[in-house]
Order: C-alpha cells, then sequence, then structure tokens
C-alpha cells in the first residue's frame, strides 16, 4: 500500500507538441502540397485541441479553413485517423456521422510520440486522399523528429 501511495505522489510525464516542432510538421505538409500545386489549409493542434498553428497556402478556398481544424479535432478526439472513422461510415455505420464533434472524412491524422496523441494535423482543400497525402507528409517529419 505504501509503494501505491508513493507512486500516486508522483506526477506524470509526457512529452507535449511545442511551437517549434508545429512548424516542422507543417512546413513539411506546405512542401507537399507545393510539390502537387495544392491550395489547402494545414491546422496544426496540440493534445488539448488548441491551434498551435495554421497555414493557408495562397488561394485556398475559404470553406477549407474549417474543415481543416474539424479534420484536426476529430483526429484528436477520437485518437485516429479521420479516414478510419470516413471507412466505417462509408461501410454502412452510417450512425458514425452523428458522433459529436466528428467529421468522418480524411485529411486528419494523430500526432504522435511514444504511443501518445500530442496533438493532431488537419488538412483540407484538395479531394480528401490529397489532403490525407498532405498531412501524412507532416507525420513523417514528425516521426523524422523523433528517431533523432
Amino acid at each position: 500500500m505504501a509503494i501505491a501511495s508513493a507512486n500516486a505522489q508522483q506526477l506524470s510525464t509526457k512529452k507535449t507538441l511545442n511551437l517549434a516542432v508545429a512548424k516542422v510538421i507543417a512546413a513539411a505538409a506546405e512542401k507537399e502540397a507545393m510539390k502537387n500545386n495544392w491550395t489547402m489549409y494545414i491546422t496544426i493542434v496540440d493534445d488539448s485541441g488548441t491551434v498551435m498553428f495554421l497555414e493557408r497556402i495562397d488561394e485556398a478556398q475559404l470553406g477549407s479553413y474549417d474543415v481543416s481544424m474539424q479534420k484536426a479535432q476529430t483526429a484528436l478526439k477520437f485518437r485516429r485517423p479521420t479516414k478510419t472513422m470516413e471507412d466505417v461510415a462509408n461501410g454502412g455505420r452510417v450512425a458514425t456521422l452523428k458522433l459529436p464533434g466528428a467529421l468522418p472524412i480524411e485529411g486528419g491524422i494523430p500526432l504522435l510520440a511514444d504511443g501518445k496523441v500530442i496533438g493532431a494535423i488537419g488538412v483540407s482543400g484538395g479531394a480528401s486522399n490529397q489532403d490525407a497525402q498532405v498531412a501524412q507528409a507532416g507525420v513523417a517529419a514528425l516521426e523524422a523528429l523523433l528517431k533523432k
């Protein structure tokens, strides 16, 4: 019992997303979008859902602003890529469409460190698979940073 009590008195340690890392993630995503001449919004949120970084590539459609944020929020809150939720809905489980705060459209991916969600990226402006491709470039940049 003394051991449990001692453990309960210790604070947890966790990795958190910071602005410098959010910028690296966004830069990689932007590079992928620009390489393909896609105009998009790229949104990075931390583990509380607070926007850490938001980028609008010139001429991105204004409606993609809200969509990129909703994709990031969905990936964060449900701790899975929005593509997973889209696949469930397309598979006939239409109740997924009614989940509060869920946007089951590809292009949102959680950001992980040590297997824990530290934030999410949401991209909107192209076709859903293009949004996901750009978001995945940002995720790959985070993974490369974590390997260093």
